[in-house]
């Protein structure tokens, strides 16, 4: 009994030593109004997307003050960003790390990464909600539909269109593929995370991190923006229904705060439906925050496939009647991402980045196919297809942490491909590149695979990109420094060459070497078949350009 109380003691004297360390720590991180301002909007434009709203971690790791998390033993581990402290932060932020984070003592100034290290070990915010009414309330509609073009009014090769995200001036470039001049500069929000096609190929739909999505009219003499809405505060996923008799009539996009998606009418953006992702894990716990990380449309049923990244929970929502939604519930795992359909576009390969594995759906039967380990934060984009010349169809996905890309066999109805049965579902080679890579792209009109390394610590390595030819993958890859060939003067801060995109014929792929706000960046465009560039596309009002969508290729799902 006297042993208990001096337990007792002891740890009571340890709990309220521990409060008074923490409490003197908090002391040293007060922050002004003023500083929390402006760190919020600095952790909104480059943290939150990998770390979350309320800083529970998915791609990138919990930033909470303090946390604490049990294994299935019952073992309990403590962390957070007050045992790392002060120094250890800045350092974390400055540099990077081997897990795909970037360094940023390029991006931020020493003042800003103090002020960040401070932040973040204080207890963060949490947002307010939105609402169908405020969702409602911010949509317009610019040019009404009855008001818009029967015909297309221009002559342009629409097919070959692009629409490029300038990042940090909230913008869209709509780039002729044909003569790589830049058509029209559309005003949309903050850094568009992704833009997509309606089934007609005649609008563009864009998303941005504000929660702000766009509605493009291509069809217009001079292209742009018909309608707009806003559907939360921070967003990345937008698509359309696509199935046949739906073309073009529903739009869906999905909110990371807060977690809901809301649906509405293709032509307008009228919203009609708003609903909330939050609830149980694959692993039983209830998460406040599971964000819609990415979404797709099926060609063969009237469906789109949300992704919910915090439960690992994959949806197949019937947009069928969207007055009473029928949702079907696939659990798969933590934490997903992004991904892209197979060959056959019957099975969607998405990404479980921060469990290291990816996951197939086959949206015929509304089952999951496959749960596949692979290595560490995979990061596919949309992924790239291909017939390997001994295992078959297969798809690659590229990795933010492991310094390969991962081929996974896929199955295919096709009598030819009976042979390759037995790898499906499984890695079946892993190709030597690099960590931090982003992207990886190819054509069915294309012999070559590309990759980007654009979250490499290396300066060399983030302005590089890497090619291999997909008829001989043990022959060396070529590695293409993009900085190095556009011609531009180098700089001190990186310029990072990231997303690989081909035209719609497969005869050329477009790069982004995307600098600085100061910095010049561009376009750097390459011939497929030689590996030289054709062009270097520059102007003053190419600034931060980053994702580049081709009209023919993101309409018909070509990776």
């Amino acid at each position: 009994m006297k042993r208990s109380v001096v337990g007792m003691l002891a740890l009571s004297a340890m709990t309220v030593a521990m409060g008074s360390a923490f409490a003197q720590a908090a002391k040293g991180l007060e922050m002004t109004a003023a500083e929390k301002e402006q760190a919020k909007k600095i952790y909104f434009e480059r943290c939150a997307g990998c770390h979350g709203v309320l800083r529970k971690g998915a791609t990138g790791k919990n930033l909470e003050p303090h946390w604490s998390k049990k294994d299935k033993d019952g073992k309990v581990t403590e962390g957070g960003t007050l045992k790392l402290g002060q120094q250890r932060l800045e350092k974390i932020i400055g540099y990077g790390t081997d897990g795909g984070m970037v360094n940023f003592d390029d991006i931020l100034t020493k003042e800003e990464i103090a002020l960040m290290s401070k932040y973040i070990q204080n207890t963060p915010d949490v947002p307010p909600e939105y609402s169908f009414k405020d969702t409602l309330d911010s949509w317009k509609v610019i040019v009404p539909v009855d008001k818009r073009p029967t015909k297309q009014m221009n002559n342009f090769n629409l097919k070959n269109f692009f629409s490029v995200t300038l990042r940090d001036t909230g913008e869209v470039a709509l780039i002729d593929g044909d003569t790589k001049e830049i058509r029209s500069i559309v005003k949309t929000g903050y850094a568009v995370h992704i833009s997509r096609l309606s089934a007609s190929g005649r609008y563009v739909y864009v998303i941005g991190r504000d929660g702000r999505l766009s509605l493009i009219d291509l069809w217009m003499e001079k292209p742009g923006v018909v309608a707009e809405v806003k559907i939360g505060f921070d967003a990345r996923s937008v698509d359309t229904s696509k199935f046949a008799g739906f073309e073009d009539k529903y739009a869906i996009a999905g909110s990371y705060w807060p977690p809901q998606y809301v649906i509405m009418d293709g032509d307008t953006l009228k919203p009609r439906k708003v609903v909330s992702t939050r609830g149980m894990t694959v692993d039983g716990e209830y998460h406040p925050e599971p964000r819609v990380a990415s979404i797709v449309a099926s060609f063969i049923k009237p469906e789109w496939v949300v992704n919910i990244k915090e439960t690992g929970q994959i949806l197949l929502v019937d947009y069928s009647d969207i007055e009473n939604l029928k949702t079907t519930t696939i659990a798969s795992a933590k934490f997903l991402h992004d991904g892209g359909w197979d060959a056959t576009k019957r099975y969607f390969l998405v990404a479980a980045n921060a469990s290291n594995k990816i996951a197939a759906v086959d949206t015929k039967t509304g089952k999951l196919a496959a749960l596949v380990d692979v290595a560490k934060i995979p990061h596919p984009g949309r992924g790239a297809n291909f017939t390997h010349p001994k295992f078959g169809p297969v798809w690659a996905t590229g990795h933010l942490g492991a310094d390969v890309v991962t081929l996974i066999s896929t199955p295919s109805d096709d009598a030819k491909n009976a042979q390759y049965k037995q790898y499906n579902w499984k890695v079946v080679q892993e190709i030597k590149h690099v960590p931090g890579n982003l992207f990886v792209k190819t054509h069915p009109n294309s012999k070559h695979l590309w990759a980007d390394s654009a979250q490499n610590s290396d300066k060399d390595l983030a302005e590089s990109v890497s090619v291999w030819d997909m008829a001989d993958l043990s022959k060396p890859k070529a590695v293409l420094n993009v900085a190095k060939d556009s011609g531009m003067p180098a700089a001190k801060a990186t310029k990072r060459a990231v997303h690989p995109e081909y035209s719609a014929d497969g005869k050329e792929v477009w790069i982004s070497l995307w600098g600085g706000k100061t910095d010049q960046s561009a376009i750097v465009v390459y011939d497929d078949a030689t590996l030289k560039v054709k062009k270097v596309i520059t102007d003053p009002k190419m600034i931060t350009p980053t994702g580049k969508f081709n009209v023919y290729n993101t309409q018909h799902d070509i990776y």
